[in-house]
């Protein structure tokens, strides 16, 4: 996998982040969902060097980057702290501005990225979320049975944690894989065994401190952006005084049914 890529390892403020490059072209940094690592861009990672810089991090927590302590708040698991990690390590490899695409949880750190540095994201594409203040003031029942883990990962520690050994990581792992109506087809052999081996006691309480924090910290830093739009911030930063105002309107009114990012 990853074939003319290197490997690497930045040491950032608050975690230990590992990640591949290779390509060459504007950079963009991919950013991975749970359970997975950054093993899941390795079908697509190779395409994508042809045009971009490729940067596929793992998140704090998460692979093989460090799992810090989450902290009193589990702050140390928010995605602002994720964020930061990852705008240091661009930084650290000489990118000072930079597109981003993350899926799943990697896409609500993109999302605090975009409002936390708007002067470091060129462009943003968010996979597979909305956003997470939206998203736990309006759960339906299907997907809140759905996803149950959520909710059973934030349970207090070390409840969740110790259920998850018991029941056995690579059975976990896994189960947690074979989505309904989809299987495991997708996934070749090489990025399960990945997926399984980064699947240890480490990681599982860390992935717990990030559920923790998306329905604590991470709501109180959503609450006090409510009123900001990402898409005016990032494009205010592209564009030249004068055409700015017009061009900031005119592509705000075609967001305005997907409402407040």
């Amino acid at each position: 996998m990853f074939e003319g890529f290197e490997q690497a390892r930045v040491e950032a403020a608050g975690a230990s982040i590992n990640l591949r490059h290779g390509g060459s072209g504007p950079p963009l940094l991919l950013l991975h969902g749970n359970p997975l690592t950054h093993v899941m861009w390795h079908k697509i990672a190779p395409r994508l060097a042809e045009e971009f810089t490729v940067v596929a991090a793992d998140l704090r927590g998460y692979g093989d980057s460090s799992k810090p302590p989450g902290g009193d708040d589990h702050f140390g698991y928010s995605f602002r702290a994720m964020a930061q990690d990852q705008v240091e390590v661009m930084s650290a490899l000489g990118f000072e501005r930079f597109s981003v695409c993350g899926h799943d949880r990697g896409g609500r750190v993109a999302h605090r990225m975009a409002l936390d540095h708007p002067g470091r994201v060129a462009r943003v594409a968010f996979l597979d979320i909305v956003p997470t203040h939206h998203m736990l003031n309006n759960i339906k029942k299907g997907w809140a049975v759905d996803s149950y883990h959520w909710f059973f990962m934030a349970q207090p520690y070390d409840y969740p944690e110790a259920m998850l050994v018991a029941y056995g990581l690579e059975r976990y792992i896994r189960r947690k894989l074979d989505k309904k109506g989809v299987g495991m087809s997708a996934f070749t052999p090489e990025a399960l065994a990945e997926y399984i081996r980064c699947c240890t006691p480490e990681n599982i309480h860390a992935v717990c401190e990030d559920y923790r924090a998306a329905v604590g910290i991470d709501l109180v830093h959503d609450e006090a952006d409510l009123s900001t739009k990402i898409a005016e911030k990032i494009l205010r930063r592209e564009l030249n005084a004068n055409d700015q105002r017009e061009l900031v309107n005119r592509s705000l009114e075609q967001l305005q049914t997907a409402g407040k990012l």
